[in-house]
């Protein structure tokens, strides 16, 4: 064949057509068996698995931007929280050394305070002022602060920045609590700072704190000479308790400086009325006082002997 015919039949012999039939009838035969549901089920599930896996890498891709994305705001995120931990500890520093300068401030003003304050005229003119009575509040609070983280921390006494402002600011307290207008003034004005030195008698220990505990008996004593003071007192229960605990200490000037309190208190004929229980209860510390080996603490406690048992007969 030539021309056209050439690309339109192609000459096979019989023997391998008839071999070609063969298969095409044995195809159809066996096709049916071999393609039947269930490999038609398998194809449909593989082609949706494979779309399915498709979508997945899709997500995959846009998790991995994101991871990306977020790694990037983390790194960020962590620059900026160690500059900001930086800036923290910068500020700490700052606050450290502002604090430590505050409280040298404060030790050395204190100090100063109560040096002056031991004369009339320079009480008068600082009562005078119009921040007094917020002073003399703020400043009691930082003592109590001060004895709370003491009794917190265990301490031993220290010559310490803290210390000399707490003392300083004591000493300048009994020293206004010595003139008569100062009597007025802390009971008038400054009562809370009275009701602190009572909560610091009970709060701090036997036999440590001496000097800050002499102070404050020194004050509490001087508050004693005002009728008010004296009245107000009477009445508080937790000072006549920490006056008993107090007598049982074992430094010598806190036991005497108590005993001039109490003494102070029963001298009134009212208030001893009102303490005369109180005063029963102590006999048996004063009995032992009056047996000590300091001379003046025997001497004070003999005397305030024989006035109850004065007072006791009288009565």
């Amino acid at each position: 064949m030539s021309g056209s015919s050439e690309a339109e039949f192609v000459l096979v012999r019989r023997r391998d057509l008839e071999r070609l039939t063969t298969e095409v009838m044995q195809m159809k035969e066996f096709l049916p068996q071999i393609v039947n549901s269930e490999l038609v089920e398998s194809v449909q599930r593989l082609e949706a698995a494979e779309s399915a896996l498709e979508g997945k890498e899709e997500d995959c891709d846009h998790a991995r931007a994101r991871l990306e994305v977020c790694q990037g705001e983390y790194l960020k995120s962590r620059e900026e929280n160690m500059s900001l931990l930086a800036q923290l500890s910068s500020l700490q520093e700052q606050l450290l050394q502002q604090a430590d300068y505050c409280t040298h401030m404060g030790s050395a003003l204190c100090t100063l305070l109560w040096g002056v304050s031991n004369r009339e005229e320079a009480v008068k003119t600082i009562l005078a002022m119009e921040k007094s009575s917020d002073f003399f509040t703020l400043a009691s609070r930082t003592v109590l602060s001060f004895v709370d983280s003491l009794l917190q921390k265990e301490l031993e006494d220290e010559d310490t920045e803290e210390r000399r402002f707490v003392l300083g600011f004591a000493g300048t307290v009994a020293n206004v609590a010595a003139m008569s207008c100062g009597r007025e003034f802390l009971m008038t004005a400054c009562r809370e700072l009275m009701e602190v030195w009572i909560q610091l008698l009970g709060k701090i220990k036997l036999g440590t704190c001496n000097r800050l505990r002499v102070l404050l008996l020194m004050s509490l004593y001087n508050v004693s000479i005002n009728r008010s003071g004296l009245l107000w007192l009477s009445q508080k229960k937790e000072f006549l308790c920490d006056v008993r605990r107090l007598l049982t200490d074992p430094d010598p000037e806190v036991c005497l400086n108590t005993l001039r309190l109490f003494q102070s208190v029963l001298l009134d004929p009212d208030v001893l009325h009102l303490l005369w229980g109180e005063a029963q209860q102590c006999l048996p510390l004063l009995t032992k006082l009056s047996n000590s080996h300091c001379k003046e603490l025997q001497r004070m406690a003999n005397e305030l002997l024989k006035e109850i048992g004065g007072l006791k007969v009288e009565g």
